[in-house]
């Protein structure tokens, strides 16, 4: 769910990037924005109840998982990760995998 929440959260900041192209606002993309960010915030409040009955249960710890998710979600939907050179690849999953540290550490 957690999954579900991140993409769709990753859709809604996609889409808010596009709103002020050629300096005035595309309501279709608020709309597909907030959409994203609506399907998101919902399935991210079921997530908490799964969360915590895996025992996850501080708010440090499930913003992270679903920042991890997100970050990683507006990376490869928009397909500009994999146009980084390979270092700034490598730097990406190095940051992921201390926040997966930071998760396993602090929860």
């Amino acid at each position: 769910m957690t999954l579900v929440s991140g993409i769709a959260d990753a859709q809604g900041f996609i889409h808010a990037d596009r709103i002020w192209q050629g300096g005035k606002a595309r309501w279709d993309e608020v709309g597909k924005s907030a959409l994203g960010f609506i399907i998101g915030i919902a399935v991210y409040w079921r997530s908490l109840k799964h969360m915590k009955h895996l025992g996850i249960l501080s708010p440090e710890t499930q913003t992270i998982v679903w920042f991890s998710v997100t970050i990683a979600g507006v990376a490869l939907v928009s397909g500009k990760a994999f146009r980084w050179p390979l270092v700034d690849q490598a730097v990406a999953l190095v940051v992921l995998s201390g926040v997966g540290w930071l998760m396993v550490r602090a929860g």
